[in-house]
């Protein structure tokens, strides 16, 4: 298993997310980060499994209830999961 760590901004967005799912329906942020949580220990034990794109550094796990991709890199010494953005699908790809 990898150490995950999110950046300032990937923490934002999932906070932001939930919040806006929480208030559609009390409950729903709490699913939806019970899935991100899920996702995460799945590239934690094997983050090769996800593939790359639009770079060769960052991989995208897409969640498999929400719109949502968790952008992500392994730092260089290859021991680390560094998480870069909890992203919207229906956002500009190139924001992140």
């Amino acid at each position: 298993m990898y150490i995950v760590k999110l950046l300032l901004e990937a923490e934002l967005e999932l906070t932001e997310a939930c919040e806006w799912y929480d208030k559609r329906k009390p409950g729903l942020g709490r699913i939806f980060l019970e899935e991100f949580d899920n996702c995460v220990e799945l590239i934690s034990s094997n983050p090769l499994q996800f593939p790359v794109n639009f770079s060769e550094r960052y991989r995208f796990a897409i969640l498999k209830k929400f719109p949502y991709s968790i952008v992500y890199r392994i730092d260089d010494e290859g021991d680390c999961i560094i998480i870069n953005s909890v992203f919207h699908q229906h956002r500009n790809p190139f924001k992140f």
